[in-house]
């Protein structure tokens, strides 16, 4: 089975889910965090994929965390699909990247402020892993078809899209939920990154900010939409986590929230 089956291969025809840290802090958090959600998502029957970063190049403040060495974290998540037994995905931030990654994980995500790179997502294609490429916080969700065109032009289908909101003034994003079905058009499964979509950018003190209360509201009307998958960070405790946990879920209540995103949809698919 390659990933976009086993993304798609739900008995109960239900969204696929990426979800796990911000950034890989060390081994034991990493796998902590996925076998609970792991767990979660046998018994939902939601094919899980686990999401860690294996470093956070765009930070705002220079004394931002950014990571715990690459060939470190990068072997963390190869550890956690082998042990856990699900497929694992981290971005990527220049094109000699796309082929060091690859040999680690899964899925190769392009970061938003980089999805129009050329040459990042054609190195990317040119590995043959899934690339998800997330749309600019500036791009227009019909414009975001000439990126995947760009993938499949290097002869790799395996491709994916994550609204993660619209600049809305300087310190905040809005979604706009039409951009789902609009994307969707170009034929690959798009995905709401919940949780960065909630967050509140270029805050005075250089930390972004964020707005966890509305975590549920932003994924139900994602699922409502028909958003193929759902995308979320979580940490057992979000305000130690060293980064972006002003926007995380906590995992304790990941279950609760999947639990009603799954019968959302059912509702949904029986229409």
């Amino acid at each position: 089975m390659n990933i976009i089956e086993y993304l798609h291969s739900s008995a109960t025809h239900n969204f696929f889910l990426l979800a796990g840290p911000c950034v890989i802090e060390g081994e034991e958090m990493a796998l902590d965090i996925a076998r609970y959600v792991a767990a979660i998502c046998r018994k939902l029957d939601i094919p899980y994929v686990f999401k860690g970063s294996y470093r956070k190049a765009n930070r705002s403040r220079m004394d931002s965390f950014t990571g715990i060495g690459d060939i470190r974290a990068l072997e963390i998540l190869a550890k956690v699909s082998a042990e856990v037994g699900v497929p694992v995905v981290t971005d990527i931030h220049t094109p000699d990247e796309a082929a060091i990654a690859a040999r680690y994980v899964d899925i190769l995500q392009i970061p938003a402020f980089l999805c129009r790179q050329t040459d990042l997502l054609l190195a990317a294609a040119k590995t043959g892993k899934m690339v998800n490429i997330k749309k600019g916080q500036f791009m227009s969700a019909e414009a975001m078809s000439y990126a995947v065109d760009k993938v499949r032009a290097a002869g790799n289908d395996a491709v994916a899209l994550t609204e993660r909101g619209t600049t809305f003034g300087y310190g905040d994003l809005i979604v706009d939920f039409r951009g789902i079905a609009t994307m969707q058009r170009s034929g690959a499964p798009v995905i709401l990154d919940v949780t960065h979509s909630l967050q509140q950018p270029n805050q005075a003190s250089g930390v972004t900010g964020g707005r966890p209360d509305m975590i549920e509201t932003i994924a139900r009307a994602g699922i409502a939409a028909g958003a193929d998958g759902i995308f979320i960070e979580t940490h057992r405790e979000p305000s130690k986590a060293k980064s972006d946990g002003a926007n995380m879920l906590r995992l304790d209540l990941i279950e609760g929230l999947l639990t009603r995103l799954s019968a959302i949809r059912a509702t949904i698919n029986n229409f």
